[in-house]
């Protein structure tokens, strides 16, 4: 990656280095650290997501059931069923 534009850079550089704080004691300097916080409400779409992540894809024990219902000849929805599940995700426009 080739960067042309160093004159950026060392603006960053002098404004970072102006926002960082130093404090010195007679024996060294120390520099204060960034510091980050999660919110609760991060936390929370965190946990959320890591349970979402650990579900299955499929969930086979539905999927099972539906083949042996179809297998059998019992599995018959009704053509209303159908259109309003081909059409849930599609929102309807006012004309």
């Amino acid at each position: 990656m080739k960067i042309t534009n160093q004159m950026n850079i060392q603006n960053v550089l002098k404004t970072y280095g102006k926002s960082v704080k130093k404090t010195e004691t007679p024996d060294k300097v120390v520099q204060s650290s960034d510091k980050v916080e999660i919110s609760s409400a991060a936390r929370d779409i965190q946990v959320a997501r890591k349970a979402l992540t650990d579900l299955p894809e499929v969930r086979t024990e539905k999927l099972d059931e539906l083949k042996q219902l179809m297998a059998s000849g019992n599995y018959k929805p009704s053509a209303e069923d159908i259109v309003d599940k081909l059409f849930s995700g599609i929102e309807a426009k006012k004309i």
